[in-house]
C-alpha cells in the first residue's frame, strides 16, 4: 500500500483559527515572503493559498473587508480583474498549466472558508491532475513547497506590477 503524506492539511483542519481576518492582518505585517504575498496594488493584493488545491493556487484579495463583490468600489473591482490577468500571465510563464479554475465562493454554503472577506481563487490546472486522490482519499497532493513555488512565481509578478500600478516598479 502506498501512502501519501500531507501533514500541512491537518494543520489547517485542526488548527486554531485566528480571531482577526487573515486577509486584513497579513498585508499589515510587512513580511510578504513569509505571508506569501506576491503583488500589492492600490486596492487589492495577490497571495498564494497556504492550503492549496494545486501548486500555484493564488488568490486576489481586496484590502476592503467586504463579503460581497457588490460592496466593492469600481476602482477596486477593476483592479481585481487586472490582478487576475496578471496571475494568469505569471502562472502561464512560470508553471505552464493547461488551464485554470477562476472563481469566488460567496458564503459558507458556497464553500467559502473565509466568508467575511471576498477573494478570487486562481487555480492552475494540468491535463491529468485530477486523479484518484481527491476522489477516493479526499487528499490533494502538492508536489512543491509553498516557498519554492513563491520563489518561482515572484519574478513573474515583479515584472508585471506596472500593469496594476502604472509607472511603479518594485
Amino acid at each position: 500500500m502506498e501512502r501519501v503524506w500531507s501533514p500541512w492539511r491537518m494543520e489547517y483542519i485542526l488548527g486554531e483559527k485566528p480571531d482577526e481576518c487573515v486577509f486584513c492582518a497579513k498585508p499589515q505585517e510587512g513580511n510578504d515572503p513569509e505571508n506569501l504575498i506576491l503583488l500589492r496594488g492600490r486596492h487589492c493584493f495577490v497571495m498564494m493559498n497556504r492550503y492549496p488545491y494545486n501548486n500555484g493556487h493564488l488568490m486576489v484579495v481586496p484590502y476592503a473587508h467586504v463579503d460581497t463583490p457588490t460592496a466593492l468600489a469600481g476602482d477596486a473591482m477593476t483592479e481585481m480583474m487586472l490582478e487576475i490577468n496578471v496571475c494568469i500571465e505569471a502562472l502561464n510563464e512560470s508553471m505552464h498549466p493547461n488551464g485554470f479554475n477562476v472563481g469566488m465562493n460567496l458564503g459558507s454554503v458556497a464553500g467559502a472558508g473565509i466568508k467575511d472577506h471576498i477573494h478570487v481563487h486562481i487555480v492552475p490546472r494540468w491535463q491529468g491532475d485530477t486523479n484518484f486522490m481527491p476522489v477516493i482519499g479526499s487528499t490533494h497532493v502538492i508536489v512543491e513547497s509553498l516557498h519554492s513555488t513563491y520563489d518561482k512565481l515572484k519574478p513573474s509578478f515583479d515584472c508585471r506590477c506596472d500593469l496594476v500600478r502604472p509607472g511603479e516598479k518594485p
